[in-house]
């Protein structure tokens, strides 16, 4: 029997039905205005519950409705929120569930990066971890199938994580990374904050970043750097918080979409 990760957040951030999940998921894209835009190579996303960031999300993932480019393969990196540890994980499962099915990992291109230090192979850091999770019914909503290779990072370096995104990165990858901006301020400082964010991100300016700017600062960084390197810059699709999504503003998260094409 393969051994998978099962969904640890199925019911708390998003439905658990999946047929009210299906339905949310194509609700909040529904809602996004569709632009021309090339098929993008990398998105970032935020990855609360999706009553507060899910509309920030679907503004990310609207981009690959219709692509006319095969995408066969997904990295979703993000942070670890719950579990400390040296390196960046990949899962000993062999495949992702959400309500909306199981999704194969890569097993090819993970073996392709299972030597890069600081690769590490451990389930631990995946078995709570809601960051990869929440972005998969977007996914699986708007490609259909896929394989997945997901990343947890703990403790490493930006360059390292750029080091990753290289040898998995190619005309048939998808890089997700999957983070928040500003954590737990009033509305009027987050947006700030967050605009600042916005504008490092987009003006390739990843030395600008630190954990005060997004809990993935790692990955987007690595991402920068990685794109930096083949000539692609990043674009701010849409900027929010909670405070536009859920109602309450004196204690609001930081929510960006982009997108490099």
């Amino acid at each position: 029997m393969a051994n998978v990760r099962q969904p640890s957040v199925a019911g708390t951030f998003y439905p658990a039905d999946p047929g009210r999940l299906r339905d949310h998921v194509d609700e909040m894209l529904a809602q996004v205005e569709s632009a021309a835009t090339p098929v993008p190579r990398a998105l970032i996303a935020p990855h609360a519950g999706y009553i507060y960031s899910g509309p920030i999300a679907a503004s990310a993932f609207k981009t690959l409705e219709g692509a006319s480019r095969p995408i066969r393969r997904v990295v979703v990196i993000g942070p670890s929120h719950f579990v400390p540890f040296a390196g960046v994980a990949l899962p000993e499962a062999e495949a992702f569930e959400t309500p909306l099915g199981e999704i194969a990992l890569d097993t090819a291109a993970i073996d392709r990066v299972r030597r890069i230090d600081p690769i590490v192979t451990w389930d631990e850091p995946h078995r709570r971890e809601h960051g990869i999770e929440v972005e998969l019914p977007f996914l699986q909503t708007v490609l259909g199938d896929f394989g997945l290779v997901p990343l947890v990072t703990g403790h490493a370096t930006a360059d390292q994580v750029a080091e990753i995104l290289d040898a998995l990165w190619d005309d048939d990858t998808l890089v997700v990374v999957s983070s928040d901006l500003s954590h737990f301020n009033d509305y009027d400082t987050a947006a700030r904050l967050d605009a600042d964010t916005a504008d490092a991100i987009v003006d390739g300016r990843p030395q600008d970043l630190d954990e005060g700017s997004a809990c993935g600062r790692l990955a987007i960084q690595g991402l920068m750097i990685a794109g930096q390197r083949r000539g692609r810059g990043i674009s701010l699709l849409d900027l929010r918080n909670s405070g536009d999504t859920s109602g309450r503003r004196d204690d609001v998260v930081g929510y960006g979409a982009f997108c490099s094409s």
